[in-house]
């Protein structure tokens, strides 16, 4: 059973991102997206934690969403999937379950 997290808050202003990582089993997708994208950018305090997690999980950020905040793709740290609005439906049509983190 594949399961899809989604996680869409700062991970500069809540713990939702810790929170997912905590309880995501291994080979989990995990899916950054509005607010969440911060968490995939390079030179953060997040980008040692989004390294290691991409060791057991898929994790991808939605492109548009980097691009409505002013980011660009080469912004965003290496082994993070780059994917539009088809990607993100792909996401949820190829997992059996998806827990969105608020």
């Amino acid at each position: 059973m594949t399961m899809l997290h989604t996680v869409n808050k700062s991970p500069f202003e809540r713990y939702t991102l810790d929170s997912c990582l905590d309880h995501a089993l291994k080979g989990s997708a995990i899916l950054l997206l509005e607010d969440g994208i911060y968490a995939a950018l390079k030179g953060t305090a997040m980008t040692d934690k989004i390294k290691d997690a991409a060791r057991e999980h898929s994790i991808y950020v939605l492109g548009p969403d980097v691009h409505a905040r002013g980011m660009s793709e080469d912004q965003v740290i290496e082994g993070v999937s780059i994917v539009g609005y088809d990607g993100f439906v792909d996401l949820v049509t190829t997992h059996d379950n998806i827990q969105s983190w608020l």
